[in-house]
């Protein structure tokens, strides 16, 4: 992987360093299937945090976040659950990174002030702006469509955490920063992880198209949605659903579509759990029935339906736990929107959009800020 547009003398020792670490990792294991990769890949950061426990003020037990994850990571593996474990991954590498970060340079910092701050953000935007290029260069041409939005929405999340980033530094304290800046690091490594992955497509491609429509049309509902005593009660819920959907309207306008359809199905659930009621026992029969079902279906399709498989899988480890302790009642709620819901929407995804009538008579363009939920 060459840097192309940015010479190497222009960048800083320590961001040579992890360039080249990232390009090392963006090249495939002679030999390693997916999984041998994934599971390397979590022993590696296991033993990161063996060498190198973590304790950041103000962020809880990031040693036991971080462990639960890579633990999850290997659970999904053993059960044949690969998306799913990369999922678990994801979360681990960002919250591994971020800890890190804010560890390691919390004292020069400290020391140094926003300028020492500043420094700090310099190095890592230089490489994080030569690997997001390379991220839109990538080619998906024989990739799996899920492997491919992992690693969209991980490289579209680094550039808002690394804005997040001096945001914090500058209105709080600068060390306050380090924490996001290691997270954004941490989602462009995962996303050239994903990208290395030796995982080829073995089906027709999806075909993956813009999700605008339907993102409008699910932000209208959300909006409409929003109203006393559920804007209340469920206020948290839907900050996390108006950010998943702005990610999704991110992606769909880079272009990254896989990225895009699958923070859409992501914000489907979200939407979905505003209402979903638990599921009595025969219903829950039912869904297990169902997910056997959807199971067989999605192995057998001649298409690369992988986005899907990614909701499936984690429906299914919700129903059946590693530890054999009983799903628990949001569990089944979202079990429950994801067969009713989630996959259905991701098979009518699989449709053109229907060409919108002009609208007629003289138009303006007009731009509201607008935000709902805080």
């Amino acid at each position: 992987m060459a840097l192309n547009h940015i010479r190497q003398a222009s960048l800083p020792r320590r961001a040579l360093q992890l360039l080249a670490f990232m390009v090392i990792l963006a090249l495939p294991a002679a030999g390693q299937d997916a999984a041998s990769q994934i599971k390397a890949e979590a022993d590696r950061l296991q033993q990161l945090l063996k060498d190198k426990p973590i304790s950041v003020p103000g962020f809880g037990d990031l040693n036991s976040a971080v462990a639960n994850a890579l633990k999850a990571t290997t659970e999904a593996l053993s059960a044949g659950r690969l998306y799913l474990s990369l999922e678990q991954l994801n979360q681990a590498t960002d919250l591994l990174h971020g800890a890190r970060a804010a560890v390691d340079s919390a004292q020069a910092v400290k020391k140094g002030g926003l300028p020492a701050f500043e420094s700090e953000w310099g190095k890592a935007s230089l490489v994080l702006a030569a690997l997001d290029q390379k991220a839109g260069e990538r080619k998906w041409d024989n990739a799996r469509a899920a492997i491919r939005a992992l690693s969209e929405r991980a490289q579209s999340q680094a550039k808002p955490l690394l804005d997040g980033s001096r945001g914090f530094a500058t209105s709080t304290q600068p060390q306050d920063g380090l924490f996001n800046l290691g997270q954004a690091q941490g989602e462009a490594e995962f996303a050239s992880f994903c990208a290395s992955l030796n995982l080829p497509r073995q089906a027709a491609p999806y075909p993956l198209r813009s999700m605008l429509p339907e993102l409008l049309s699910l932000q209208a509902k959300t909006n409409a949605a929003f109203q006393p005593p559920r804007s209340i009660e469920l206020h948290p819920w839907f900050i996390a659903l108006n950010s998943t959907l702005k990610l999704a309207r991110e992606l769909d306008a880079s272009k990254f579509y896989a990225g895009s359809l699958y923070q859409y199905l992501e914000a489907v659930g979200q939407y979905g759990m505003l209402d979903a009621v638990a599921p009595d026992a025969p219903r829950q029969s039912g869904l297990k029935k169902a997910i056997a079902a959807m199971d067989k279906q999605l192995a057998a399709s001649q298409r690369d339906d992988s986005i899907a498989q990614i909701f499936l899988e984690r429906a299914e480890s919700q129903v059946a736990h590693a530890d054999g302790s009983v799903p628990s009642t949001d569990e089944w709620r979202s079990v429950q929107v994801t067969i009713e819901q989630v996959l259905p929407a991701f098979f009518a995804a699989q449709n053109p959009v229907s060409p919108r009538e002009p609208a007629s008579g003289k138009t303006i363009d007009m731009t509201l800020v607008r935000w709902p939920y805080t």
